[in-house]
């Protein structure tokens, strides 16, 4: 299982990766070591505020480079409403291969 997610650094800006266990990846992005994002380690994390899950490592990369051209206030829309997913994404990726999780 691979994991798309968004983060949001305390400068509000977001931040977009990929990884096989969420809960490690955001550790190590907190950490602000040398396991964290080089981005990461000067935008100090907040939280998840987006993840959506599949299957390979193909789909989770296809979906992480569709999120990254997204500009920021195409990237606040997905974070809060689902349908925006559907939107944007609806010609570029087939969406049912997608799951949102939710993370407090």
């Amino acid at each position: 299982m691979y994991y798309i997610y968004i983060l949001r650094c305390h400068d509000d800006s977001l931040y977009t990766g990929i990884t096989t266990n969420i809960q490690r990846r955001l550790e190590e992005h907190l950490s602000q070591g040398k396991k964290a994002a080089k981005y990461t380690r000067t935008h100090q994390v907040e939280k998840i505020v987006a993840c959506w899950s599949c299957e390979n490592r193909k789909q989770a990369s296809k979906l992480e480079y569709y999120i990254k051209k997204l500009n920021k206030k195409q990237k606040e829309s997905l974070i809060q409403n689902q349908l925006y997913f559907l939107e944007y994404f609806k010609d570029k990726i087939e969406v049912k291969d997608y799951q949102r999780k939710e993370f407090v």
